[in-house]
């Protein structure tokens, strides 16, 4: 799976990672519509470093389309209102 982390590229998850990768953006879901703030940042953050930690960077040069693009690390509580939500950002 190809992930974009919006403003900082895009990233090849392996397979083992994408059951992680999808648990905690279920549980950011659940974050946000209970509007536990904290708890949001902290699995964004998560998934932010699961990505950038334990993840091949595509090369700048290479044009792959994007399956998930995830918001930026800036991302506040309001603006993640509008994007987790439902199923989240990570298809099952």
């Amino acid at each position: 799976m190809i992930v974009r982390i919006a403003g900082e590229g895009q990233f090849e998850v392996p397979d083992g990672l994408v059951d992680r990768l999808n648990q905690l953006d279920n549980e950011a879901v659940t974050a946000v519509e209970s509007g536990d703030e904290a708890r949001f940042h902290e699995l964004f953050d998560q998934m932010v470093a699961l990505v950038k930690q334990d993840c091949t960077p595509v090369p700048d040069d290479e044009l792959v389309a994007s399956e998930v693009i995830l918001p930026p690390p800036d991302l506040t509580f309001q603006e993640a209102k509008a994007e987790f939500s439902g199923d989240g950002l990570i298809p099952d």
